[in-house]
């Protein structure tokens, strides 16, 4: 390991982390990096490097040493003054021969110190260091649902892949999922080594287009197609819903573009409030008059002061 690198830029957190903080990131990292899970060829050297940092940073000693003596941390004697080191180290031009600090000696490894088994000890056959027991990886994957499907939940297979291969499983999706929504299956993910627990499985909500409604989060819209009559008029006018047939009231005198609600009519919320079904009106007219239909226009463009160009 290059002994210049910053642990806690490796990990990711700051100078300041808790033990709880470094300890929860290692974990992230090391599901992802896991040569077991990612094939990556870099990914068993960042993994390596991840856990050299969590070793030093997990254990509060060595991390108070590696605070006061930064990459020295692992040479410097017990005994040493932080600061003594510091204005030693910085007198670069009273350095000794090979760059040892004055009133300090090299001291290098050799005789009973069997190097081979020693990297044996850390690393393994393979050059592999064994790491021990590591939590399956989490895992993420997209369900496609109509707005239909999601409205009333239920049950649903999904086929995941992994480093284990191919597997189905039968999913339960809540009523009133909505897009982007993550819904988190613990212990479905990738699995654990040497006995450690399972990931988790995420799926990842996608709501298909829908010919009729549009979704913006709980809320649903529909258009409401009117007579010119029943927008003059008023009425109560029928209109879909996912949750079967509604009714909405129409106030007289109701033009395009306005938005009638049905309070609760929306996606369901099994926890909180329901969303809203909201009806954009929209006006038709039809295509083909009968002579009477076109006597009655004619009448009442004769007998109407109204201009909607006019703003009133």
């Amino acid at each position: 390991m290059n002994g210049d690198r910053d642990f806690y830029r490796v990990l990711g957190v700051d100078r300041t982390a808790t033990p709880d903080e470094i300890q929860r990131v290692y974990r992230r990292l090391a599901r992802t990096y896991h040569p077991d899970v990612n094939k990556d060829p870099d990914a068993e050297r960042r993994f390596q490097e991840i856990s050299e940092a969590y070793d030093v940073l997990s254990d509060p000693e060595t991390r108070r040493r590696y605070d006061a003596f930064g990459p020295d941390f692992r040479r410097v004697p017990e005994d040493v003054d932080p600061e003594t080191w510091a204005r030693a180290s910085a007198a670069a031009g009273s350095r000794g021969p090979g760059g040892v600090p004055p009133g300090y000696e090299r001291v290098d490894f050799a005789g009973d110190v069997d190097v081979d088994d020693l990297f044996e000890q850390l690393f393994g056959r393979r050059g592999r260091r064994r790491w021990g027991p590591i939590a399956g990886a989490d895992q993420e994957v997209e369900i496609t649902l109509t707005v239909e499907e999601a409205y009333a939940g239920g049950k649903r297979w999904l086929s995941v892949s992994g480093p284990e291969g191919q597997r189905s499983i039968e999913v339960t999706i809540p009523p009133g999922v909505t897009d982007g929504q993550r819904i988190r299956l613990a212990g479905q993910g990738g699995q654990g080594t040497g006995g450690a627990q399972p990931g988790d499985l995420y799926l990842v909500v996608r709501l298909a287009p829908h010919p009729k409604y549009r979704v913006e989060g709980p809320d649903l819209y529909v258009t409401l197609a009117l007579t010119p009559w029943e927008a003059a008029l008023g009425a109560s006018v029928p209109v879909d819903t996912p949750g079967g047939d509604g009714k909405v009231r129409v106030p007289p005198g109701t033009s395009s573009g306005r938005r009638l609600r049905l309070r609760g009519r929306g996606m369901p919320n099994p926890t909180g409030t329901p969303g809203d079904l909201y009806a954009e009106v929209r006006i038709m007219v039809p295509r083909t008059l009968s002579e009477h239909e076109r006597r009655l226009f004619e009448e009442l463009s004769r007998v109407s002061d109204f201009d909607p160009r006019s703003g009133q």
